[in-house]
């Protein structure tokens, strides 16, 4: 079978949890020497984080690309963007070629032949599916393991029986909401010259411990405290200082199974973290201004920003300039920061559905602020749009439903899943065509070891100089990145070799350390391409060993280090 016929819509539909297990298997039942499907873990609620591992042999180390999708349970473009990415890939190795020859270049495609691809398209499957189900708000993970819990607070749920959980609107005249006069049933911030009536706003559900008086103010995470993006272990603080981050660094199986796998995988040097939504790119610092960055990692990520933008439009952000919620104050605990800070990976966010520029609404000095800056003209331009070009998705109408603990009041108001958290289905085709041709560029940036043809002198006696060169061809030094050097796990190359019927003069030999090795990629206005001293900067791509050995036989060569993976090479001695 093809893969087109193998495909099962996920660039047209959001796929739930059965039919995306369905495409990740019919590609591995397919393709086995080219993907392996693998499980992370069990989420709580007995569903695999699947891992879909995709390259010519699969299991063998090297440079390898991660994308990641739907850490948070209502941005579920990030799944069809993941799956986008690995059904292109295989596409490469298939069938050797591809419609999009025309953005990927030969030597780009060429280049992703010897790339490895972790795609994890839903780290929180469990979220996902009670978003899918029922509409019902989740930040990450639909579970509340607080001891904590004798307060009263908001728990979502479908009370009217209609199989959704949206908002409750009850008239008040001290309500912060007006019904627009323009748009019959969509709620407008009230404003001081307003007419009533007024209401109030809650999410459909009841309330706990509700004492039959006082009605407690939503929270963001009343019923779901865990947001998974504030649970790993960079710069990880609990939650009276970070909201959602758990109770520990990893308390959460999700997280736990991402980072015991990325720290048993030296070998992923980029890594997408794919959310929704905003159309904007997220990159590091996000704790510092670019001041306290290497200048040879801005000047790589400048190199991406140009490359993400040519493909999607989407412009690039400091998460320190212009993507934090209270100046000053960096976010905890988040996965890109782990992967870039921890694992020395070229980690970037994309918060996909640029739904700010389709309104028209003119970018604030921060980028952040648009997710402040909906007001009532803002939300008219919103439901304009959502019924001209998405089928009406978001505003539903309101029915009246007797409540068993607030009484009269109406249900129903508004469903964000389409259209607001994910683009309309209509745009997904085009999103994910657009995203998979940026990062694949980046995941052609790999290192790439290799051992020159070696040179033979026989000394005499029986014994000979073997005379070898390990070269990078890649764009990116065997390092990865200059702030990722000192990591621990970031070991120098080293050659070992194995003797057959020859012999070692120097026993010493057997395990030689060579260092890292640079590669012939700068970046993007590094200063290394002025005309006022256009040079190269040596052949620090290239390190050299030399082997005595005595007799005949063959000698095997192998380069290279956890970091990067492994070459060989056998040499005959007659």
């Amino acid at each position: 079978m093809s893969l087109d016929d193998l495909n099962l819509g996920f660039r047209s539909a959001y796929l739930d949890y059965a039919a995306l297990t369905a495409q990740l298997r019919a590609w591995a039942d397919a393709y086995p020497d080219l993907c392996r499907l693998d499980s992370l873990g069990t989420t709580p609620e007995g569903r695999e984080q699947w891992l879909l591992v995709v390259g010519r042999e699969p299991e063998r180390t090297r440079p390898a690309a991660w994308v990641d999708g739907n850490l948070h349970a209502g941005e579920l473009a990030g799944s069809s963007v993941a799956l986008a990415i690995a059904e292109d890939v295989l596409r490469l190795l298939v069938e050797d070629n591809t419609s999009d020859r025309e953005q990927l270049p030969r030597p780009i495609t060429e280049r992703l032949q010897g790339v490895l691809f972790y795609v994890v398209p839903r780290i929180s499957p469990d979220g996902a599916e009670h978003v899918l189900e029922t509409g019902r708000y989740v930040r990450s993970v639909p579970r509340d393991e607080r001891s904590h819990r004798g307060h009263a607070r908001w728990s979502a749920s479908d009370v009217d029986g209609d199989g959704l959980s949206l908002l409750m609107r009850i008239q008040d005249p001290g309500g912060e909401f007006v019904e627009s006069k323009d748009f019959p049933g969509l709620m407008l911030e009230r404003r001081i010259d307003d007419e009533g009536p007024f209401y109030k706003l809650y999410p459909e559900g009841h309330i706990e411990h509700f004492d039959g008086h006082h009605i407690p103010a939503p929270r963001f995470l009343d019923d779901n405290p865990i947001d998974l993006n504030r649970n790993f272990p960079w710069s990880w603080a609990p939650p009276h200082e970070q909201i959602g981050a758990g109770p520990f660094a990893t308390s959460e199986p999700e997280a736990r199974n991402v980072t015991l796998f990325a720290t048993r995988h030296p070998e992923i040097f980029a890594w997408l973290n794919l959310h929704t939504f905003g159309g904007v790119v997220i990159r590091p610092l996000g704790h510092a201004p670019d001041s306290k960055m290497a200048p040879s990692d801005r000047a790589l990520f400048r190199q991406i920003e140009r490359w993400i933008f040519d493909a999607t439009g989407y412009p690039t952000v400091s998460g320190f300039d212009e993507f934090l919620y209270e100046p000053d104050k960096p976010l905890r605990g988040d996965l890109s920061d782990f992967a870039y800070h921890q694992r020395g990976a070229i980690s970037y966010v994309i918060e996909l559905w640029d739904l700010f520029r389709r309104l028209g609404m003119p970018r604030p000095k921060r980028f952040v602020e648009y997710y402040e800056r909906f007001g009532p003209e803002e939300l008219l331009c919103l439901a304009e749009w959502d019924r001209r070009e998405n089928e009406g998705r978001i505003f539903r109408p309101w029915r009246p439903f007797l409540h068993p603990q607030l009484g009269q009041l109406d249900v129903g108001g508004l469903d964000p899943r389409v259209g607001i958290w994910n683009p309309p289905l209509k745009e997904l085709p085009a999103m994910c065509k657009e995203q998979s041709l940026a990062f694949l560029r980046v995941a052609a940036l790999a290192p790439a070891l290799a051992i020159e043809t070696p040179r033979v002198t026989s000394l005499g006696a029986g014994v000979s100089r073997v005379e070898v060169a390990v070269v990078n061809r890649g764009y990116l030094p065997t390092h990865i990145l200059e702030s990722a050097r000192n990591l621990d796990f970031n070991e120098a190359l080293y050659i070992d070799c194995t003797l057959d019927g020859l012999t070692l003069v120097d026993p010493g030999q057997r395990h030689l350390v060579i260092g890292h090795l640079e590669g012939w990629g700068r970046g993007l206005h590094s200063g290394q391409a002025a005309p006022h001293f256009l040079r190269s900067t040596g052949n620090g791509h290239t390190a050299h060993a030399s082997f005595l050995v005595r007799g005949k036989g063959r000698l095997l060569l192998r380069a290279g280090s956890c970091r990067v993976g492994f070459c060989e090479l056998t040499l005959a001695l007659e």
